[in-house]
């Protein structure tokens, strides 16, 4: 009977034991925190968003990082699969506004707990306030000469080169891992399913990343994604706690276009945040990081700049002795009235009748193409994902194994795959963990 160890027990790292345990391996789940899944007891809120409904060619078009990599993981365990399993779990599922998928009872305890059960079921062995040190391989300890974070040399290039020349009997075979307090526990396969960067209170503080590149392997420049924008404006922040639903962003540089989409919005004592905003952050991290861009907002997407003029006409006729600075209140929300004042020019106390055609144009622009400079992004304590990770190419699509070291499997966050808020980063780590699962298990090709 092979012995499989994940390291990790987040929702990847769990998925991982369920389908390796499910195949016949013996296997072991080793976790530094005090209970697993603690990041799923603050995903969607507490209520946690599982997963997403929608069909194969939606979901895919969510993904932001490597979407091919992940066709072969995702055919294993899909959305619809996913939620399967966790009704026969004993976790009764819902679907709300967006396809996205919550369990009934709006608390992630559910999720969590299903998996824990379904784990004490195949006969997992789990570990906490369990810390690993190091991955053992047959040549010995791996060499401890990790680089920092995001960065790659020449040296580690030329060694992933030389190591996929080599033949299978020539790599690297996983022993098992070395834990903090210096026991060794040894291991046919080993799943390094250790989460990203992002909310390190919940014992995410790339170690995953650190094993990965002492065994060889390439990473790509981690960042925090689905995560808020700070904005340079101050009248953005006049507004702070003011949250906006179905309005339209387009995030730019110049003529290019980062992002569009339509949602909900917040802004905040810093910028902008909200599922609208979250997924606009992938896009900009992913290649505009630090860059200074432009978000436009359109307050009134349901309306052409025409229709929008026709509705001023009206309300400035029904209200023609009343000043400016009060007829906005069918419009707009009464805290962002003052801001949308300021920003057209025109007089407070104007009386709507002397209002000219050039200063309604002026106001419509405002609605339509409110523009604010985002600066960059909060950082990782506040991100609900990590952007970048260990090289896919490095790792084999239909097993989640690594082509440089045998019987090493990653699955999860740890890897270089992201999306967007709706539940689909949550998929992946179900879909990867269980291939990796069950490859480990000697039975996933």
């Amino acid at each position: 009977m092979k012995h499989v160890i994940v390291v990790g027990g987040g929702a990847a790292g769990m998925m991982a034991a369920v389908g390796a345990a499910g195949e016949g391996a013996r296997v072991t789940l080793l976790e530094q925190n005090e209970k697993t899944g603690k990041k799923i007891f603050i995903t969607g809120k507490g209520r946690c968003n599982l997963t997403n409904a929608c069909e194969k060619d939606a979901f895919f078009e969510h993904v932001v990082s490597n979407g091919k990599f992940l066709y072969s993981a995702f055919s294993k365990l899909d959305n619809f699969s996913t939620m399967s399993f966790f009704e026969k779990a004993g976790c009764r599922l819902k679907k709300e506004r967006g396809e996205r998928i919550f369990p009934s009872s709006d608390h992630a305890y559910d999720v969590t707990d299903a998996l824990n059960r379904r784990m004490e079921k195949e006969g997992v062995r789990i570990c906490l306030h369990t810390c690993v040190a190091e991955i053992l391989t047959k040549t010995g300890m791996a060499k401890d000469d990790a680089a920092p974070f995001g960065e790659e040399t020449a040296q580690k290039t030329h060694q992933k080169e030389k190591s996929e020349e080599k033949t299978e009997n020539e790599k690297e075979r996983i022993m098992g891992v070395r834990l903090t307090d210096g026991r060794i526990l040894r291991g046919d396969a080993v799943i390094l399913a250790t989460g990203g960067k992002s909310y390190e209170s919940t014992g995410s503080s790339g170690d995953g990343y650190r094993f990965a590149r002492q065994m060889g392997h390439s990473v790509k420049d981690i960042k925090p994604a689905l995560v808020p924008f700070t904005v340079q404006e101050s009248w953005c922040m006049q507004m702070q706690g003011l949250s906006l639903k179905n309005v339209a962003v387009l995030l730019k540089s110049g003529k290019k276009r980062i992002f569009e989409g339509f949602g909900e919005m917040l802004f905040t004592h810093f910028g902008v945040s909200g599922p609208l905003i979250l997924s606009a952050s992938s896009y900009y991290v992913k290649k505009y990081f630090g860059m200074p861009v432009e978000l436009c907002l359109d307050l009134k997407p349901a309306l052409s700049r025409e229709q929008l003029d026709g509705r001023l006409l009206r309300d400035f006729e029904e209200n023609k002795n009343r000043q400016f600075k009060n007829v906005l209140e069918g419009l707009l929300p009464a805290k962002m009235i003052p801001v949308i004042v300021e920003l057209s020019g025109i007089t407070p106390e104007k009386r709507v009748n002397e209002i000219t055609r050039q200063e309604r144009n002026i106001l419509i622009e405002c609605l339509k193409n409110l523009t604010m400079t985002v600066t960059g992004t909060r950082g990782f304590e506040e991100a609900i994902i990590t952007q970048g990770g260990v090289y896919v190419k490095e790792i084999n699509p239909s097993t989640m194994e690594s082509k440089l070291v045998k019987d090493l499997y990653f699955a999860g966050e740890v890897l270089d795959l992201d999306a967007m808020t709706g539940g689909f980063n949550l998929q992946i780590a179900w879909s990867t963990g269980y291939l990796a699962g069950i490859s480990a298990a000697g039975s996933g090709s």
